[in-house]
């Protein structure tokens, strides 16, 4: 069973146990454990699932955001050719993903969902917190900026899950939980409501244990709680879209992503990250060497605004240019299962002289850097064929979206800095090896439950031992 406090930061977690405010869950703690583990690029709801449910990273499976631009028209339609998974399109992602890794659910001998985003493979009749009824109600709550109403709809889901659990006892059990991340955005993580967000989950796992310990389950049940990313304090909102509209250009960006004049797609995610994409009447994507002549001017005037951290420009599907606001730039580049961090003009992910790594390696070389995981996370998001061709993350207490919000973000999320790319993963019994990654969950998952692993993953599990592991 995996829960997922969609937002919930690590220290969070941890300070909350220490002072007595969660017992379910700082029982865990003590019965099993606390790691601190690496999500994903983007750090966003939604792309940030793909990990729990088919133990891949987003973009290597088709979720390079929630909001991207379909160059090679074969997902989204005219006129826009957009996607947004904020709204009417969240129906698409199952039809998005890559048909070739399987889900949870798919491998699965039996299933319950709730919240869950990514679907496929799940029966409706055992999917929780979807229909067009509770769409309704989750719109109405979104659009209103009722706070609140987002932990209403957290208690029932999670009175729901419990019910279902103990009269069906499903094999596998994804649960998400959003009202941590909503309160977290609408009045920062640290408020009171966040806090009564996370009770939610904690009682969410006492009743779990409850019934389980009552029917002789319990040892033999993994019980996870887990995040998707963290949160940061905003101060300021930069409207990219607006900036790259005032440099001359014709833009498509959410809300409204109609117009005759249609030069540069602005997807934000989070709201702290943005893919933009150029030279929209070309199908197949192009490389930045290919692009440099006409749109580094544009790439540099990004860099200065002081809102930009970071802009990422691939010139490959295995190599990725690095530029740091005042920090110069350097390349990113994989080659077979090895990743190389070189510089050109500085050291913009502030990590020093590294040799080649393998993907464990680069974790543990990154993991105590302000950017945790970052070279193959980059890798991996920059070499999708749907990422954007300027990936760009913010800068602490920035943002990308100055407008349409139905409440003013004061806290974000998505970019690559350590408050969005730590979460906690905590576990009822002790992992037969150390996590690193939110992809590690499906593999572990799929491993207590006896489940042969898929042949390409992202992750490994931490449910079998070092020398056994897979």
């Amino acid at each position: 069973m995996v829960i997922l406090a969609d937002g919930l930061r690590a220290d969070t977690l941890a300070a909350e146990m220490d002072a007595g405010a969660v017992p379910a869950l700082a029982r865990m703690r003590d019965e099993g454990g606390l790691h601190t583990v690496s999500t994903v690029f983007p750090s966003v709801t939604g792309p940030a699932y793909a990990p729990f449910l088919m133990g891949r990273f987003p973009g290597a499976v088709g979720l390079p955001g929630l909001r991207w631009y379909d160059r090679a028209r074969l997902r989204a339609s005219w006129p826009d050719y957009c996607r947004s998974y904020v709204g009417p399109d969240m129906r698409m992602v199952d039809a998005d993903i890559d048909a070739g890794a399987p889900t949870a659910f798919e491998l699965a001998p039996s299933s319950l969902g709730a919240m869950n985003m990514i679907g496929r493979g799940l029966p409706r009749r055992h999917r929780l917190g979807s229909g067009a009824l509770f769409a309704l109600r989750a719109a109405g709550v979104h659009f209103r900026g009722d706070v609140r109403g987002w932990l209403r709809i957290d208690r029932d889901v999670a009175g729901a899950v419990a019910r279902h659990v103990s009269a069906h006892e499903p094999a596998f059990t994804f649960a998400a939980l959003t009202g941590i991340d909503k309160t977290s955005h609408a009045a920062g993580h640290e408020a009171s409501a966040v806090r009564d967000a996370l009770r939610i989950v904690d009682d969410l796992a006492a009743e779990l244990r409850h019934d389980a310990e009552r029917d002789g389950r319990w040892e033999r049940m993994q019980l996870w709680v887990a995040s998707d990313h963290g949160h940061s304090p905003v101060r300021a909102h930069d409207d990219i879209a607006g900036v790259v509209r005032a440099a001359g250009f014709g833009v498509i960006a959410h809300p409204w992503v109609y117009g005759h004049r249609r030069d540069v797609a602005v997807m934000v995610s989070g709201n702290a990250m943005a893919h933009l994409y150029v030279e929209l009447s070309r199908r197949e994507r192009p490389w930045w060497p290919g692009l440099a002549s006409r749109w580094d001017v544009l790439a540099e005037r990004l860099l200065e605004r002081p809102s930009v951290d970071l802009v990422l420009l691939p010139h490959s599907p295995t190599r990725c240019e690095v530029r740091g606001s005042a920090r110069g730039a350097a390349m990113i580049e994989r080659d077979g299962e090895r990743y190389h961090y070189r510089p050109i003009t500085g050291d913009p992910l502030g990590l020093g002289d590294l040799p080649a790594l393998t993907a464990d390696e680069s974790h543990d070389a990154t993991m105590e850097s302000d950017y945790p995981d970052a070279l193959v996370q980059i890798a991996s998001l920059a070499g999708s064929s749907r990422a954007g061709d300027v990936i760009l993350s913010a800068a602490r207490d920035w943002d990308f979206r100055a407008h349409w919000e139905p409440i003013p973000h004061r806290s974000s999320h998505g970019a690559l800095h350590r408050e969005h790319m730590l979460v906690p993963l905590l576990l009822n019994h002790p992992a037969a090896d150390t996590p690193r990654r939110t992809t590690d969950v499906f593999a572990s998952a799929m491993d207590a439950l006896g489940v042969p692993l898929p042949g390409s993953l992202d992750g490994r599990s931490f449910a079998a031992a070092p020398a056994l592991a897979r």
